[in-house]
């Protein structure tokens, strides 16, 4: 008897005709910044201006950093700038999931942080419960629904994983059961995350943090990116397009993005996620795959999908194929890629075939920073001076408020349960520089999709992990 062949492959394997059918006529933007609720950008600086803080990156970590500052100290003077528009880049092109996790799942904690583990916990929950109050307290409509994650098994291997991996939050169900929350040919099992687990509009979220950033009294600059850094002796001066800010503290929160202290350069590496959105479903066709609950839904394999519903019953679909551009580079042309919109139809028609001839209205693309411990790492520079919050590789919704709080005590001098992990003292393993990272991402992804595929780890994947590499999608 021939073996099944894997849910997910390389080879597109539905009628390609059908995929160009469905991406014919999709937007090329991300769907979360069409909202009609979206602000208009606060002026550029222009000239030379002085704060107690200074915020670097209008993403979610800076806006966090910036509100959480303010809120603990109203008279602090803070200022953030930004080098586009607020939520342009990651916090407005993300697939809005919020999780708990501050380590990237249980699995890669106990890889890097087995020994610190229960007060990761213990953090997670708490950062978690202050997201949900700060968007109460704040009157953020972000479309926040608290219905859990799934993970669903596709392939064999994996129903025994999610079986094992059950615990006292989460529920397990097998493939007739799972049946009863959604339908795919593909599934074989799934284990329902109960607590720690969300989903917000990724777009909302940030436009509301700024919103309460302006009425605490921050101010706001965007269209406003920072060239240089420089240590004064007592102050930070960061140097503008057409001005510059001087401030005895700085939060650097440019992710991704090159960093202004050149030590870190090497501890991220700019790596590109897409995603589709299906046009509205019908009544009929919610009904057919039976997806009534607002849950998100991700696989069980480290190259994964993400999905969810929206408030107007479109489904997101993203994930799977990260692509790393030869030499780092982060370019607006590298926000298309037709190759993966094709594939991640194809995936989509596949596990939901009985949606017939549904299309996507949009199909986009966002760079992420990634970096070797898969977890977001926290330090100090010039003196104390300035702080930094880093790569959150693709799961910094809730994680990046964590990181801001950890900033702020770095900035301040406290001695906190947060400022004495290792995520705030130790650095990931820096990535290897070109020429020696492109065809080294492609022999990591190669061996991600054979152990994807057949359930092992091959010598690649363990040599890898046991210098402190990990690698996901």
């Amino acid at each position: 008897m021939a073996a099944t062949p894997p849910a997910y492959d390389q080879d597109i394997r539905t009628d390609e005709q059908r995929i160009r059918k469905a991406l014919d006529g999709a937007i090329r933007t991300p769907f979360w910044l069409e909202d009609p609720g979206r602000p208009a950008p606060e002026p550029a600086l222009n000239g030379a201006t002085e704060a107690d803080l200074l915020v670097i990156g209008g993403g979610y970590c800076g806006l966090w950093t910036a509100l959480i500052a303010k809120e603990a100290d109203p008279s602090r003077e803070v200022v953030l700038v930004e080098g586009n528009e607020i939520a342009w880049a990651a916090s407005g092109r993300n697939g809005g999931f919020v999780e708990a996790s501050l380590t990237h799942g249980a699995e890669n904690g106990r890889r890097h942080f087995a020994d610190e583990l229960p007060i990761l916990d213990s953090l997670a929950a708490e950062n978690f419960a202050a997201f949900e109050q700060t968007l109460i307290r704040h009157g953020i409509d972000a479309e926040f629904v608290k219905e859990g994650v799934l993970a669903v098994a596709t392939e064999p291997h994996q129903v025994e994983e999610l079986r094992a991996a059950t615990t006292a939050s989460t529920t397990f169900y097998d493939r007739e059961r799972l049946a009863g929350l959604v339908r795919s040919p593909l599934y074989r099992a799934g284990l329902m995350q109960h607590e720690g687990a969300a989903l917000v509009h990724p777009a909302k979220l940030a436009w509301g943090l700024k919103a309460a950033c302006l009425r605490w009294g921050v101010r706001i600059f965007e269209n406003t990116p920072v060239t240089d850094i420089k240590d004064e002796g007592a102050t930070i001066r960061a140097a503008t397009w057409a001005g510059s800010v001087r401030a005895g503290q700085v939060a650097l929160a440019t992710n991704g993005f090159p960093s202004l202290l050149k030590r870190n350069r090497l501890l991220t590496v700019p790596v590109y996620d897409y995603a589709l959105m299906t046009e509205p479903l019908t009544a009929a066709q919610v009904e057919e795959i039976g997806w009534t609950r607002r849950f998100g839904i991700s696989d069980a394999s480290r190259q994964f999908h993400y999905y969810r519903m929206t408030s107007d019953n479109r489904i997101l679909w993203g994930g799977y194929d990260v692509v790393y551009h030869r030499g780092g580079t982060i370019r607006p042309e590298h926000d298309q890629n037709p190759e993966t919109f094709a594939r991640l139809a194809d995936h989509f028609l596949r596990t939901f075939p009985q949606l017939g001839d549904i299309r996507f209205s949009h199909a986009w693309g966002g760079m992420i920073d990634m970096c070797t411990q898969l977890a977001a790492f926290q330090g100090r520079a010039m003196g104390g001076k300035v702080a930094y919050s880093s790569g959150f590789t693709g799961l910094g919704v809730a994680a990046t408020r964590y990181g801001a709080t950890v900033m702020l005590d770095l900035l301040d001098g406290r001695d906190t349960a947060r400022t004495r992990l290792k995520m705030a003292r130790r650095k990931p393993l820096p990535v290897p520089p070109e020429p020696v990272l492109y065809p080294a991402v492609q022999i990591i992804r190669n061996a991600i999709a054979r152990a994807d595929r057949n359930g092992r780890d091959g010598l690649i994947l363990k040599a890898a992990n046991a210098v402190g590499f990990s690698f996901d999608s």
